[in-house]
């Protein structure tokens, strides 16, 4: 499993290289930027999982910021640290920034890191959500095709040992097979896949 990257962003460079050390000995690949600018320049040769950022910076406010990384880049956690908090900056970062969390300094690297391993995890488990929830819909057009070509075929009863009883339909049998049998692999490779990620 890839480490989780993290960019953060502050003009203050102890807070960013106190946070970079505690963030690196939970395994946490880190990159630091003083400025927006100089953030965007980073993000445009490489993606992160995650970005941390100050408001009170030279040239875009923190907040502002975060606006176009949500706009650019909507798959990147976007998280608030800042040592000057107001109600204008919580809700430009809210509504424009769509931040997963509003941070205040002094926050210690432990609790940077616990909050982005809680955005990690909910990020993962929307992901499954919308994955499963696309299955289900393939799924239900399939039976819904079915149902139109082989009328009573999604009320069939099932035996004990969960085969389907075909044995009144006669018509284009071979190909109905396939396609039940597609859409099972289909259905057993995503949950397969879906156990893996949750062990890892």
């Amino acid at each position: 499993m890839q480490p989780c990257k993290v960019l953060l962003v502050d003009d203050e460079p102890m807070v960013a290289d106190a946070l970079k050390r505690v963030l690196r000995k939970e395994s946490y690949e880190v990159a630091c930027a003083g400025s927006a600018a100089e953030a965007l320049e980073i993000l445009s040769g490489q993606s992160f999982d995650v970005v941390v950022s100050d408001e009170m910076m030279p040239g875009m406010p923190g907040s502002d910021f975060l606006g176009v990384i949500c706009e650019r880049y909507p798959e990147t956690i976007r998280i608030m640290l800042t040592g000057h908090p107001n109600l204008d900056t919580a809700l430009r970062s809210i509504n424009t920034g769509h931040v997963y969390r509003f941070l205040i300094k002094p926050c210690s690297g432990m609790e940077l890191s616990i909050t982005i391993k809680q955005a990690i995890q909910h990020r993962e488990l929307l992901r499954k959500s919308l994955s499963l929830l696309e299955t289900v819909r393939r799924q239900s057009s399939f039976l819904e095709k079915l149902e139109k070509r082989h009328p009573g075929i999604t009320k069939v009863n099932r035996e004990i040992d969960s085969t389907i009883d075909l044995s009144d339909i006669q018509d284009d049998l071979e190909a109905l097979l396939k396609e039940i049998d597609t859409e099972v692999e289909r259905s057993q490779c995503f949950f397969k896949n879906s156990d893996e990620t949750g062990k890892e």
